[in-house]
């Protein structure tokens, strides 16, 4: 079992920076691809970036490609999302998510229903 709790936030100008930062329970978190995706509103929750169990690769969107980068500490089982140069269509709540395996493929990793345990999400809200 794992638990996510996710913060980082808030409300930002556009051209701004966020980062949210993603804290697990459980001894599982070493041995699990982590995720982050996001739901605006009126909108179906959509991927936004995601890093195998070692770290070794990460994956995202097109959308948000050379503007947000994820990472992970398993030493402080915490995922974080570097978001630079943040856009007005950027604003949704934002999930981690937790894929209880360590099997990847970029399409795999995309997909919502490859994912176990999910936080209860972080509002984010770009100004234009």
């Amino acid at each position: 079992q794992v638990q996510l709790v996710e913060s980082g936030g808030g409300l930002v100008q556009a051209g701004g920076s966020l980062r949210l930062s993603c804290a697990a329970s459980g001894r599982t978190f070493s041995r699990s691809n982590m995720g982050w995706f996001r739901q605006a509103p009126g909108k179906e929750r959509e991927f936004v970036a995601a890093i195998t169990w070692s770290g070794s690769s990460t994956f995202y969107a097109d959308s948000v490609k050379g503007r947000f980068a994820i990472s992970r500490d398993n030493a402080k089982n915490t995922v974080y999302l570097e978001m630079n140069s943040l856009k007005p269509e950027d604003t949704a709540v934002y999930y981690c998510a937790a894929d209880a395996s360590t099997y990847y493929t970029s399409a795999y990793l995309g997909r919502i229903r490859s994912y176990d345990y999910w936080g209860q999400g972080t509002q984010v809200t770009v100004s234009s």
